[in-house]
């Protein structure tokens, strides 16, 4: 039985994020990392990698939608991306094979034993699935869904995928987002969650503006700038994703 879990989500290559996260004395003491996907899709994603890869055995990895498609990028592989973000192909190009090898290990699930929570399922998007969308106000019916063939016994689900924390229950089981290190909707920062005995959401501010300057002159994705700006700045806000989301999850206008 694990006493403190810490849960990173969406760290999507950007470094000094993930640095600010790694830095604080809670991350530090706990007894595991879990990464829950879209960890290296982004401005920085080898630096992200190996700075990962080098904490060993205290890191659990999950594959996000995001890793999937590097993989597909760089092994010709059919995606499901029809448009893919132009990040994507360049960031897959600067993968190394020892990179590949890793994303294309992942698990898609993970279950923890954790003081307090009992056995913990963690995913990215939702447990049958690395894209699908729930959200804070998904309806009930939609959770019973995603929730589909779940043993009786997790009564906890961690996931990641829409970059916004939150913790909910629905059916009588507790739902935890972390949010997005690297990406945020609606707050700057990086954002995490800390488990064990019970859930702690957390967001560690950083120095943006040197953060912006530091990838911009480190990344050589061609918008790195821009893309910095925009999202390490929180431009897209909290409104901005859920009405951006809230189709996908099946809703309807009806109240």
């Amino acid at each position: 039985m694990l006493n403190r879990v810490a849960v990173l989500s969406d760290i999507h290559g950007v470094l000094p994020a993930l640095e600010a996260v790694l830095a604080e004395p809670d991350v530090r003491a706990a007894e595991r990392i879990v990464l829950t996907g879209d960890i290296a899709a982004g401005p920085q994603p080898t630096e992200v990698l190996d700075l990962l890869m080098s904490l060993g055995d205290r890191v659990d990895w999950i594959a996000g939608n995001a890793d999937r498609e590097l993989l597909e990028h760089r092994r010709n592989a059919p995606t499901s991306a029809p448009t893919p973000d132009p990040l994507t192909p360049w960031a897959a190009d600067r993968l190394r094979p020892d990179h590949l090898d890793l994303l294309a290990s992942l698990p898609r699930t993970l279950t923890l034993p954790v003081r307090g929570l009992g056995t913990v399922l963690f995913c990215h998007a939702t447990p049958r699935d690395d894209e699908e969308v729930v959200l804070v106000d998904s309806r009930l019916d939609r959770w019973q869904e995603v929730f589909t063939g779940l043993d009786d016994d997790i009564r906890t689900v961690v996931c990641g995928h829409t970059h916004m924390p939150f913790v909910r229950l629905a059916h009588g089981r507790l739902v935890v987002n972390p949010g997005s290190v690297g990406m945020p909707y609606g707050r700057p920062g990086a954002h995490w969650a800390l488990l064990g005995p019970g859930t702690d959401l957390r967001h560690t501010p950083y120095d943006l503006e040197a953060a912006v300057h530091r990838l911009t002159g480190t990344s050589t994705y061609p918008d790195a700038a821009a893309w910095a700006d925009y999202y390490l700045h929180a431009r897209a806000t909290d409104a901005d994703a859920l009405a951006a989301f809230g189709p996908r999850d099946g809703r309807t206008n009806t109240p």
